[in-house]
């Protein structure tokens, strides 16, 4: 199943590593970039590397790690320390060219995979070719660093525009539909209003930073009772039909679109790890 919440943790706190994979979170992303001050970053290098070696294959899967940007004087050590580590999935911050996609890759494993979190006006306007660089998962939405690179003073037309670009490039490149950006507030009820304004932007998860939010976004993307046995009245008669060409479910036609998505609401039901 496609995950829909991932949990930062930093990676300067060890002690925090296996805690945020029990959180329930379909993906843990330790952080070796903003949530690092410089001065720890080849600590945590250590600290992560030594961690990620004790952990099962299917842990492992569920890990991923943040490296700092390319134009970042931490990058090229970041590359050094990826090099023969179980590292599944990178997300590159401040992602701009498929090149950077590109030489993170080359010190990765051959199924490994890449997750460009586009953070500036750049990343938007490289969107084709970040979408059809090989290894990529999905593309995640930085847009607190967006606001700040294009200088905006809060979230607006501007932001949901480059949110939308995001989505729009993510479809037509037959990716995932991408992952929100943080919520800098752990209240739950501003988690759901904010995943639901992103979902509604045609985004399919969620990043979060407290495990309390992890909670707010599965419940906010979790289809409540009554769509979910619509759902399962709907995928059922689709797939009996003879020639579903076109069927009635509780008086209503149903044909294929209403199926796929009857089909997407199941899908959401269904844990991702």
């Amino acid at each position: 199943m496609i995950p829909t919440t991932y949990l930062f943790v930093p990676g300067n706190r060890p002690e925090r590593f296996a805690k945020a994979l029990a959180s329930g979170a379909d993906r843990v992303i330790v952080d070796l970039e903003d949530a690092v001050a410089p001065a720890d970053k080849a600590l945590a290098r250590i600290a992560l590397g030594a961690w990620l070696t004790q952990l099962s294959s299917t842990e492992r899967a569920r890990v991923m790690v943040r490296i700092n940007d390319a134009l970042s004087p931490w990058h090229a050590d970041d590359l050094s320390w990826l090099a023969g580590l179980p590292v599944a999935e990178v997300m590159l911050a401040k992602a701009e060219a498929a090149e950077q996609i590109a030489e993170v890759r080359a010190h990765m494993s051959d199924h490994a995979r890449v997750m460009p979190l586009v953070e500036t006006v750049r990343g938007v306007m490289a969107l084709p070719a970040l979408t059809a660089a090989a290894g990529v998962s999905r593309l995640a939405f930085g847009a607190i660093d967006y606001q700040l690179d294009l200088d905006l003073p809060g979230p607006g037309l501007a932001l949901d525009m480059a949110a939308v670009a995001i989505a729009m490039a993510s479809r037509a490149a037959d990716l995932p539909s991408p992952v929100a950006g943080v919520t800098t507030e752990i209240d739950a009820t501003r988690v759901q209003v904010d995943l639901l304004h992103a979902r509604s932007l045609g985004f399919g998860a969620k990043l979060c930073v407290h495990p309390l939010q992890v909670v707010a976004v599965q419940e906010g993307m979790r289809p409540d009772a009554q769509t979910l046995a619509w759902a399962r009245r709907v995928d059922s008669a689709w797939r009996s039909a003879e020639d579903p060409g076109a069927i009635q479910v509780d008086g209503r036609m149903v044909d294929k679109p209403v199926a796929l998505r009857a089909q997407r609401i199941l899908a959401l039901a269904e844990p991702a790890h």
